[in-house]
């Protein structure tokens, strides 16, 4: 773990940034010792972002070196989560289909299992690519990425108890006044038990969160201070609720794409150990205005480049 620890960024008494390549430094991670990958690589797009994202052709044999490494470091009920958006074929209004090709890799080469199939909908994107969608209108905007929640065996750690969502207004109703034992028109046979007060709705596999949010804490010490906000961040909703379904506290949690530490900020605030790596050292830089003083937890904990600081 020598070359690992010399990586080291900053760290908190839950876990670690490490500024490299995920690639090479998840070999100094043991075998079955990460709980939960959640992730959001850089997607295979038609034409360059200053993220560092590959061209759709080499996308999936690029990302198959990485996920070889996944698999060996997940815990037996460990789980793999992947935030992927979609692209379209240079010139034509049709799409790629590279996210699901390389879920069969996964799958069918690497033995991952699909636990679940999730759609992270985002309801404020922007309406492109606009040749296709603003300028000759035949296509509608596309707000929706795919998410791959994958497992190496069949029965990974999970618990949907941990994120139920609160009631509607009719069922707080059907619960208060009851409701009678019935066959609906659909043919499912609603018993006495539906009425039966669990503490909130099973969630959907359809997670709704924006991410406008351009004046929050992490954008604004970034401004301050002269760095430039990753500009493909997702919001803290969608780590928090992977972080909770999949894991418990304690468990460690790996994000190898790490940008702006959004999977370390939801696992520091619920207590599960982690380890985030990235590339870029100004995402990095960014990334510690997240765990700065105005935060609760841990205020003062920081090693920067190996020294330490009361405030950043």
């Amino acid at each position: 773990m020598k070359s690992l620890k010399k990586k080291e960024f900053y760290s908190t008494n839950l876990g670690t940034a490490y500024l490299g390549d995920s690639l090479e430094l998840m070999r100094e991670i043991p075998d079955s010792s990460i709980d939960l990958i959640l992730t959001s690589p850089p997607f295979a797009l038609t034409r360059q972002k200053e993220y560092g994202n590959k061209q759709e052709q080499e996308y999936v044999e690029w990302f198959l070196q990485f996920s070889k490494e996944f698999y060996r470091i997940l815990s037996v009920n460990g789980s793999l989560v992947i935030d992927l958006g979609g692209a379209y074929i240079p010139g034509y209004p049709v799409r790629s289909i590279y996210q699901f090709e390389l879920l069969v890799k996964l799958c069918r080469e690497q033995y991952f299992f699909l636990a679940q199939e999730f759609y992270h909908y985002n309801p404020s994107r922007l309406p492109t690519p606009a040749e296709w969608v603003t300028v000759r209108r035949i296509r509608v905007k596309d707000s929706v990425n795919v998410v791959w929640w994958l497992s190496k065996s069949e029965f990974p750690k999970a618990m949907n108890r941990n994120v139920l969502k609160p009631y509607s207004d009719s069922m707080k109703s059907l619960i208060k006044n009851g409701y009678k034992a019935k066959l609906r028109p659909s043919g499912h046979d609603i018993s006495d038990k539906f009425r039966t007060d669990n503490g909130g709705a099973i969630p959907p596999n359809l997670l709704e969160l924006a991410n406008t949010n351009s004046n929050g804490h992490y954008q604004t010490k970034c401004r301050e201070h002269g760095i430039k906000p990753h500009p493909a961040r997702f919001p803290v909703g969608f780590s928090d609720f992977f972080i909770k379904f999949l894991t418990d506290e304690n468990d460690i949690v790996l994000d190898p794409f790490a940008g702006s530490n959004t999977t370390g900020y939801s696992a520091e605030n619920l207590n599960r150990r982690w380890i985030s790596i990235e590339l870029n050292e100004d995402y990095l830089k960014g990334s510690i205005y997240r765990f700065d003083s105005k935060t609760p937890l841990f205020p003062n904990n920081f090693k920067l480049n190996g020294s330490k600081t009361s405030k950043v």
